[in-house]
């Protein structure tokens, strides 16, 4: 029995039709993970005693008759900035290298508890600092469609392992595109859900006014259904919002008088691949056949949105990181005085993408500079929300590029500048907090890579953009061609 294409409704099902057992679900990922996992390096830890030790209790609940939950025997992987018991949290740093968790994340949490199997945990960019999961102090992963290009970052190991088959679903954090830009790399379905809606608590912090966990999936439906999983109120998370909705509930229904917004300004801005400008054309002609009136409608302040968040992000970065201090936890590299030690161990400790963006929130929050940057900078992010605020007076949800570009190749891009642009058309929502989701159609003629657009809800509508993806999905049938890839591995 293969395994590496089936939903989460077609898992759960064949364990109470007892067409197979839990256990022969994680036999079968394990062995895909081990045959494929040299080539992608999409796991930084796996976690077979916890797979086991689920599989197990399923396999008896089905044994009593008893009712499975919604996500009986989905193989699951985590972004490993996510605390699990009887794993590790590495955050893709030497820092927290031999760090064992002392507690498990709420989002990991909810996950087991609807019946996820917890397979291990994925690779990162280092403390989520990156835009291709090439800082990764455990070495880069690869993008399962082409070896020699990135799966995009930071969730990068997410992306691919969800993309080759090896889990069914895995949680990634998304600060500024972190989850959608490496579901647009690697061809999945990859949403940023409304700031709020999933509990940040126990997932190790990066700008905590802009993280948000997600989901990786190869279908809307497995996206819709683990969103219904996480999105629990939480009293561990003060932003926690209370929510009573069924994601799946609207996935049928058609879009017949939808309004959906386009940007014009967007898609003529230089810079942007012939592939994705031609995705994105596709996917509005499409939703006019579907019934969905296209509105244009202008977000003038999102020009201004990258320069905001990479104020706005270092300068929390700088307040997170400050408890690795070579003190309570984390590298250790002892010294004759607690000022060397701490400095030499976090100079050693950290790689250089994080002491980048440490020497920059710290330089952003100085006296004389605060005023002038980070001031500013929250200013802008006001106007940006007013923007969207404006603009879903109008319209039910936006439609965009996800990025300007498809995944690139390893060590293609050098320049810090250039890989920050990457998230161009992903950050405005961190900073709003909106949501919004990946969403693959088809493969780029010139570049022969997936490519897909991105759909943009008000905050708490993240059933609107999960309808629209369903309706959309249906005409591309993108998931129906992945075994051209799966295959592969």
């Amino acid at each position: 029995m293969e395994f590496k294409n089936m939903c989460t409704r077609k898992i759960r099902q064949g364990l109470i039709d007892k067409d197979f057992s839990a256990k022969e679900i994680v036999d079968y990922s394990l062995e895909r993970i081990n045959n494929s996992e040299e080539k992608i390096h999409s796991f930084i830890e796996l976690s077979p005693d916890l797979a086991y030790k689920k599989a197990a209790e399923l396999d008896d609940f089905v044994a009593k008759g008893e009712k499975l939950p919604p996500l009986a025997g989905s193989i699951f992987a985590f972004k490993d900035n996510m605390n699990l018991i009887g794993t590790h949290t590495t955050c893709g740093s030497k820092m927290l290298e031999n760090y064992d968790s002392t507690f498990t994340a709420s989002c990991v949490k909810h996950s087991i508890e609807a019946g996820a199997i917890p397979i291990g945990k994925n690779n990162m960019d280092e403390f989520a600092f990156g835009s291709s999961c090439e800082t990764s102090a455990f070495g880069p992963t690869y993008n399962p469609w082409d070896l020699e290009r990135v799966p995009g970052g930071s969730s990068g190991g997410g992306a691919a392992a969800v993309a080759s088959g090896q889990v069914t679903v895995a949680l990634g954090s998304d600060t500024g595109g972190s989850i959608r830009q490496p579901g647009s790399f690697c061809g999945v379905v990859a949403m940023k859900p409304t700031y709020g809606i999933v509990s940040r608590y126990g997932v190790v912090a990066f700008g905590s006014s802009l993280d948000q966990v997600g989901p990786f999936t190869r279908n809307v439906y497995d996206c819709a259904l683990t969103l219904n999983a996480l999105s629990i109120q939480d009293p561990q998370d003060c932003t926690s919002h209370p929510l009573d909705v069924d994601y799946t509930a609207n996935l049928d229904k058609d879009l017949k008088g939808k309004k959906i917004g386009v940007i014009p300004d967007f898609v003529e801005t230089d810079g942007i691949a012939p592939d994705i400008k031609a995705a994105y054309k596709d996917a509005i002609a499409k939703l006019k056949d579907l019934g969905c009136e296209i509105i244009d409608v202008s977000l003038d302040h999102a020009k201004d949105a990258i320069n905001a968040y990479y104020i706005l992000g270092p300068c929390e970065a700088f307040s997170n990181l400050s408890r690795f201090d070579a003190v309570r936890y984390g590298f250790n590299l002892p010294n004759s005085n607690l000022d060397s030690q701490t400095s030499n161990s976090r100079g050693t400790g950290f790689g250089n993408e994080v002491k980048r963006r440490i020497i920059l929130g710290a330089y952003l929050l100085s006296s004389g500079i605060y005023d002038k940057y980070y001031y500013r900078a929250q200013q802008v992010r006001s106007l940006i929300t007013q923007d969207y605020t404006q603009a879903f007076e109008k319209v039910d949800a936006l439609v965009m590029p996800t990025t300007p570009n498809t995944a690139f190749k390893l060590g293609e891009v050098s320049d810090p500048n250039t890989m920050y642009l990457s998230d161009i058309f992903t950050v405005s929502l961190n900073i709003a907090g909106n949501c919004g989701l990946h969403l693959p159609t088809q493969i780029g003629q010139n570049s022969n890579l997936p490519v897909g657009i991105q759909i943009v809800g008000p905050a708490f509508k993240d059933e609107n953009i999960l309808q629209i993806a369903s309706n959309l999905e249906k005409e591309y049938k993108f998931y129906e061609n992945y075994e051209r890839i799966t295959r592969n591995f």
